[in-house]
Parts: C-alpha cells; structure tokens; sequence
C-alpha cells in the first residue's frame, strides 16, 4: 500500500456541518479531505429537511383542495398521485445536493473523497474506496460528521416483518390503506398527518401519556387535539409489544393484548449514531452509552485535535444547530475567536400543519429550575388574521420572567407558527421585554400582530 498522504484538515461526513467547513478550510489555506461514503448534504437535504417539507407542501395543498367549498371554492373530487408526489421530491433533493457538490467539486485545496473511514489511530484514517481500494490519509485535524441513522426498537417479531422508516417511506409508489406510526414524535407526527391527508387511515402508537414527550403537556395535548380532528386516531400510554405479519400486512400488539391492524408500519423511534464503523476506540475517541461522540462547549473531543460536528456529538438534532457547529469551529480556528455552544438559542419546529414554533425554555423547564415566571396564552381562534383564513387551530404560549419581563421562551402551535416563533426569537436576542412588544407597531392584519394581544394580557 501506498505511504499515507498527509492533510491539514479531514472531514468525515458531508453534512451541514461538515460541507461548509471542507469549504472554509480550503479556502484559508489549508490543504483539505473530505470523505463521504454516501451522499452530498448529509441527512437534511437527502432524507430529512428537504424532502419531508416538500412532501408536507403537497399534503397541505390536498387539504387545502379539500376544504375549497369552506371558502366558496368548488374543487371536485380530489386524488393525491403519490408518484408525481415521490418525484416532485426527488427533483427539488437533486437540485439541491447538485448544488452542495458544486460548491464542494470546484473549491481549490479540497478532495472530495468517495468511501468509508475508519481510524487507525488518533490522526490517522483508512478509507475504503469505490472498486475495492483503499487510501491511507493522515491529519493534524480531523472532523467527525458522520450524522445519525434510524434507529431500529427491540420489539418482538419487528426484525422479521418489513417496515418503513422516514427514509423508505418516502420512496412509496403507492399511498398506504392504513399506516400504523410507531412513535409520537416529531418525525412520526409529520409522517402521520402527512399520510392521513394524502388518504391513509393512520394510526399513531406512542408509549407516553403525551404526544411530543419534551413539550409541555398543554402543547401537546393541542396537538393531539388537532391531529385527531384530521382524522388520525392516536393512542397514548400504548407499548408495543410484538409485531408480526397477518393479513398481507402488519399487526401490532399493545400493552401485551390488543392487536392493531394496518397494511404499512412506520418505525419513528429516535435515531442512532454512525459511529459503529469508525473505528473510534483506535483514536481513543470518547463515546456516551448510545455511542454519541464526547464534545466540550467547542466541539472538541477528549483526543487533541478531533473535532465532532452535528447529529454525531449528541446536541440538538436539528440542521440550524449543524449549521451553528461549523461556525463555532470556523470562527475559532480560522478567526481566533472564542466561541461555543454555551447559551446558543435552540429554536425549531415541527412541520405538522398547523406547525409548532418553539424557542427557549418550556414551562416545565422554567418551574423545575425554580423560575418566577408569567405565563401568557392565546388560542389562535383570537388572531384576527388566523380567522380570516379560516385557520384558528392551535395555540400561542410565551413564558416571561416575573423580574426583568424579559421572554424565557415560548411555543406557537398555529399557522406559520415557526414564522411567529422567529420574532420572539429576536426580541429574546435583542434582550426586549414582553412591554416592548406588546407595544409595537405592527403591520395590520398579520399573524406577528398576534404577539401585541397576547403579551398585553400581562398588564
């Protein structure tokens, strides 16, 4: 075998992490590798983001076509092409990916390397390459970015009868008769009410008292609420205790008794991290229990010189926290910066429709941390703008410190709640109180106007 190239910099994994710093190392100067056994962009934009919210866009315009006559509009008879569906998809991830790859192909200073890594010891890697060869590469940094994978429940019989998962279901030719959910949380929700409004009856399985086990309870139980009105039959505090095959589909059995019959299973139980493959115990990388990389507030492993970016490092699973990590590292290797993980806002949404827009603290967080906090809430039945699209399902909760009146977090289960959720986001950066908003001038009718009644109610 050839002697090992040497490199300033090695990234594996090209995700929302990974990608943009192969980039911005280049850039700088430093000669760089980046290894990708799979594809261009990681989860987000191959099997999560980008196609899940593109196929929740073609779910909301059949619901839309369907409540036509509730806003005088005559539509006829409405039938979901779940092929056209499936390629709308695929075209708009295409494009996508295209473009990373670009980005990735023409930047001066960087290999984009085809394979798999392993570690050979704390700065070195073996990659196994396409057509069965192999490279030897060494560096004085390497970034593991190697994202998360479904995780597959122990669950009697589960092995031995075909499932989905938020990958495969996506790639149906055909919309399921009845859809059983494992698992009531974000990813299975999206799918659940997705499917229900492509045609499927659906069920959701979900081990817990509530929906959305990190919400609060009055969140969740909003949003039980709503997907039960689209038709979607939700069962709670519900173990599923065996799967098997009956019937040309699927049967499960919860809490040891009652059996539930569908033709498809979706599997939605959490996700795992890739790093069984890597080799880590030769660098003496660090792992938690569930085998998630080990990082300080920089990202940095217990091994000098080793890095852990996004899903990997056990942070927040979302893209924008990705994203977050590469400028964290970028800013202080390239720009003698300072920065870390300490305190960053964790914003997100669930893409259910309506969507939920969360940032900061829950109520739960906020009293278990001994808090004096005010709560406000709203049903988005008394948001003029909410009514005058007929769009009045959900609710708006913020919490604000008793003290300071500055806003701890808040939750917005409501039309574009995610769009709401952003502007308390920026009055929590911008460290306004809840005066300063419930006094703004906003524009008339729009649904941040919301944001004036709701926080007024505070006095």
């Amino acid at each position: 075998m050839a002697a090992a190239t040497h490199y300033d910099a090695i990234i594996i994994g090209a995700g929302q992490g990974g990608s943009p710093l192969s980039t911005a190392l280049a850039r700088a100067g430093r000669r760089t590798a980046l290894i990708e056994r799979d594809q261009i962009g990681g989860t987000c934009i191959n099997y999560g983001c980008t196609p899940t919210k593109t196929m929740v866009a073609s779910a909301r315009v059949a619901w839309l076509a369907r409540r036509g006559a509730d806003y005088g509009v005559q539509t006829g008879t409405i039938a979901v092409d779940q092929p056209v569906v499936r390629e709308r998809k695929r075209k708009i991830v295409e494009s996508f990916r295209a473009g990373s790859e670009k980005r990735i192909e023409s930047a001066k200073g960087l290999d984009l390397i085809r394979g798999s890594a392993t570690f050979t010891g704390p700065r070195s890697l073996r990659v196994a390459c396409d057509g069965d060869s192999e490279q030897e590469l060494t560096a004085d940094l390497i970034f593991i970015d190697t994202g998360t994978r479904n995780a597959t429940p122990k669950i009697d019989g589960l092995a031995d009868v075909p499932h989905l998962d938020s990958t495969s279901i996506m790639e149906l030719d055909e919309t399921p008769e009845h859809l059983i959910v494992l698992g009531g949380g974000y990813i299975g929700l999206e799918f659940a009410q997705m499917f229900r409004r492509f045609g499927s009856a659906v069920t959701v399985i979900q081990r817990g008292s509530h929906l959305l086990a990190r919400e609060d309870d009055d969140i969740a139980d909003a949003m039980r609420q709503i997907l039960e009105e689209d038709g979607i039959d939700v069962r709670l505090n519900a173990e599923a205790s065996r799967v098997r095959a009956a019937n040309g589909g699927v049967e499960v059995t919860v809490n040891g008794k009652e059996a539930i019959s569908g033709s498809h299973l979706l599997v939605a139980i959490g996700r795992a991290p890739n790093t069984d493959d890597l080799n880590l115990a030769a660098a003496g990388v660090e792992t938690n229990e569930k085998g998630f990389v080990n990082v300080n507030e920089r990202l940095e492993t217990n091994v000098p010189g080793v890095y852990a970016l996004g899903d990997v490092n056990g942070g927040p699973q979302f893209t924008h926290i990705s994203y977050d990590d590469f400028r964290i590292v970028r800013d202080n290797l390239l720009k003698g910066g300072n920065r870390t993980t300490r305190d960053r806002p964790v914003p997100y949404c669930v893409f259910t429709d309506p969507e939920l827009g969360r940032v900061g603290l829950t109520e739960r967080q906020a009293r278990e941390q001994g808090r004096r906090i005010r709560v406000a809430k709203m049903p988005m039945s008394s948001v003029a703008r909410a009514r005058e699209m007929d769009e009045t399902r959900g609710l708006m909760k913020v919490l604000v410190d008793r003290e300071t009146d500055r806003i701890l977090g808040g939750a917005i289960l409501g039309v574009w709640g995610g769009e709401i959720m952003t502007q308390l986001q920026l009055a929590m950066m911008g460290k306004l109180t809840c005066r300063d908003l419930s006094d703004a001038v906003f524009a008339h009718p729009t649904l941040g106007e919301s944001l004036n009644n709701l926080l007024s109610s505070l006095g």
